[in-house]
């Protein structure tokens, strides 16, 4: 599933192409993928785009009619540029069509052409968990309006204090609590694993009872590992493939442990695999040389 980064990233993508734009159609082709049923989703129409931003793991599309298409892309979904704008797409769930801008051509300075942007939203799987949401920004701030009324603050707006306040109150595993969007929103299971390697503390850790030094640690690896992730997503066309973005320990299982900066590892990395997710992480930087018992009901480890 996308993490903040390239939520972010791609946001910023489709702003350079979107913002100024009027929204000239809206095709819902797939009516399970609108979650909200007012306002409807082509009052949008004749509007133009504000904003394209991101709120944790939701893309935030916002008009002057002060109405906002807010957009979940959960495991398999894309939101991508639809040059073919083909009738019945493959995976299609909702297409937003702009309306034409006027171009000059090279040949002919005085004689304009148009041209048409079509944006289509596609969930690949068998999953169909993305959703969008229509919100009407004139009833109250979007972040007390569904879905976003239910997150908790994003990972990048937390300060020290305000994280070693959110780890005493939520005793539960580490790995557990950096993705639960309710507690902190914009991790997901890559960034887990990485900010708890950077972090040397056990993916098991208990969140409640890790020590101030502990935290300092912990805040600088989340805000290094969103700064490294945003970086390498900002040199991407598009949002890329988990399996393509850098890591430390994330999808390694079994290979060595490349260290830490210029701290040499010769450990491998170890895994405990559960049904939909499995936790990455360096016996000898994170749990002691301990390695984590391949189960749910295993100890924590500090």
């Amino acid at each position: 599933m996308p993490e903040m980064p390239e939520i972010q990233a791609h946001a910023e993508r489709m702003a350079r192409s979107l913002v100024g734009l009027a929204l000239s159609q809206f095709q819902l082709l797939n009516f399970a993928g609108l979650k909200t049923f007012s306002p409807p989703p082509d009052g949008a129409v004749g509007s133009s785009v504000t904003a394209v931003r991101s709120q944790a793991k939701y893309l935030l599309l916002s008009f002057d009619n002060d109405h906002t298409h807010v957009v979940h892309l959960m495991q398999g979904g894309r939101l991508r540029f639809d040059a073919k704008m083909a009738a019945k797409p493959r995976n299609g769930i909702a297409r937003w069509t702009f309306a034409p801008e006027l171009h000059r051509t090279e040949l002919n300075k005085t004689e304009l052409h148009r041209t048409e942007q079509a944006w289509l939203l596609t969930e690949a799987g068998s999953e169909r968990k993305a959703g969008i949401w229509v919100v009407d920004g004139s009833l109250g701030p979007l972040n007390q309006q569904e879905p976003l009324d239910r997150l908790a603050p994003q990972a990048s707006e937390l300060d020290r204090n305000q994280l070693a306040d959110v780890l005493r109150a939520n005793s539960m595993r580490l790995h557990g609590l950096l993705r639960s969007q309710k507690v902190i929103s914009g991790l997901g299971r890559m960034l887990a694993n990485e900010t708890c390697y950077l972090a040397g503390l056990s993916p098991f850790a208990n969140s409640a009872k890790l020590t101030e030094v502990e935290i300092d640690r912990l805040h600088a690896a989340i805000k290094r590992c969103l700064a490294e992730g945003l970086e390498h997503e900002r040199t991407l066309d598009d949002i890329g493939k988990s399996s393509d973005r850098p890591s430390r320990v994330h999808n390694r299982g079994g290979e060595p442990c490349v260290g830490l900066d210029n701290e040499a590892c010769e450990d491998t990395i170890a895994s405990v695999t559960y049904r939909s997710y499995t936790v990455f992480y360096c016996p000898s930087r994170q749990t002691k040389g301990k390695l984590l018992a391949n189960n749910t009901t295993s100890k924590f480890l500090k």
